[in-house]
């Protein structure tokens, strides 16, 4: 009698998601490419079609050089007008294919660089998918003088901010600046939420994904690969 499969691992669903990424690039494009620990899983496997794209445009300097590393060319944002699709993970996604993200410290890049694509495929695990937005910590990349402010703010939301940190120092992103990781909201209007904070002074970028939301969302489950739709 055979004994039944273990269960995938969390690791085990990652590389499962970023092969099925694959699926959405096309050759000859130039291909966006996120930040984490999932997308790490999909650069791996996009390196063994490295030779049919025409590049990359990457949203961290780890991503970066895990590309160049795997012999794939990473292009400046600047220089592409547009992108057909761009790949990354999330921290929640709910299901109209709004999403949380940040928890890498590369929201910023990831907006800009989702923004420049005509379609945001997600890959994840099945752990991510939510209800509603708003368990995991919202990260909030903000200029470190309004730090203060902007916690206030979200305290009057019924939120409580906390300044992230790397080795006891304030964290810097790529981009200079300093996260907040915001707890106890629930976030029923992502649309709304993420327009409004946006207009805060000294918010670089809310970690709410709901206008460059997920089109496609490849959930890792025990099952498989389930994908959804948006």
């Amino acid at each position: 009698m055979t004994a039944p499969s273990a269960p995938m691992t969390q690791d085990e669903l990652k590389t499962l998601v970023g092969q099925a990424a694959l699926q959405y690039v096309r050759p000859g494009e130039v291909v966006g490419v996120g930040t984490g620990s999932t997308v790490n899983k999909f650069i791996d496997a996009l390196a063994g079609m490295k030779d049919q794209i025409a590049g990359a445009v990457s949203s961290s300097e780890a991503s970066t050089q895990r590309l160049q590393a795997l012999g794939i060319t990473v292009l400046d944002a600047n220089s592409v007008p547009s992108l057909g699709v761009y790949i990354d993970g999330a921290d929640e996604i709910d299901g109209q294919g709004y999403m949380v993200k940040g928890g890498g410290a590369a929201l910023t890049r990831e907006k800009i660089v989702a923004a420049l694509a005509r379609q945001f495929v997600c890959i994840a695990d099945a752990s991510k998918l939510v209800a509603a937005l708003g368990v995991f910590p919202l990260p909030v990349e903000v200029i470190p003088m309004a730090a203060g402010q902007i916690t206030r703010r979200f305290a009057d939301l019924g939120g409580h901010a906390q300044l992230r940190l790397k080795d006891g120092q304030p964290l810097v992103t790529d981009n200079g600046q300093h996260i907040l990781d915001v707890h106890g909201l629930q976030i029923t209007d992502p649309l709304a939420f993420e327009s409004e904070v946006n207009q805060w002074p000294g918010v670089v970028t809310v970690g709410v994904f709901a206008h460059q939301k997920a089109q496609v969302c490849l959930l890792g489950t025990a099952d498989g690969v389930r994908t959804l739709t948006y």
